[in-house]
């Protein structure tokens, strides 16, 4: 093989070198905008949840009485709330209730909820001392 066609076969080869790797390159580059794009609509559609999440039904809805004891922490009422029919999601009840603002926080009682209601009107409605009569 003379010196000139091992230089055509070497030229060749790094232009098919470079041609994958610019394709590799390219969908590296795809898959990198996919997953961002798909991470930024997930965060998109949970805060929009945290903020804006529906009741589970509309009005009149039906009560339910729930107890909040002292010793239970934000997840247990959470867990009691879903168990109950009045939220959907454990976890993002307790970040809702972190970010509404009642620096209060959840007290303990008797309290009779509705399934119209709102995680926020939830949250609100728990958040206001009870009095014994």
């Amino acid at each position: 093989m003379s010196s000139k066609s091992r230089k055509q076969a070497a030229r060749k080869k790094e232009a098919a070198g470079n041609a994958v790797y610019t394709v590799v390159k390219i969908v590296v580059v795809i898959l990198i905008v996919m997953v961002i794009y798909r991470v930024g609509n997930m965060a998109y559609t949970y805060g929009e949840r945290i903020f804006g999440e529906p009741a589970m039904t509309e009005a009149p809805g039906t009560d339910v009485v729930i107890t909040v004891e002292e010793s239970d922490s934000v997840k247990d009422v959470a867990e009691k709330l879903e168990q109950a029919g009045l939220i959907r999601d454990v976890d993002l009840f307790v970040l809702q209730e972190k970010l509404v603002g009642f620096k209060s926080g959840l007290q303990p009682g008797t309290y009779t909820l509705n399934t119209s209601q709102t995680p926020e009107e939830l949250i609100e409605t728990m958040s206001v001392s009870q009095t014994e009569d």
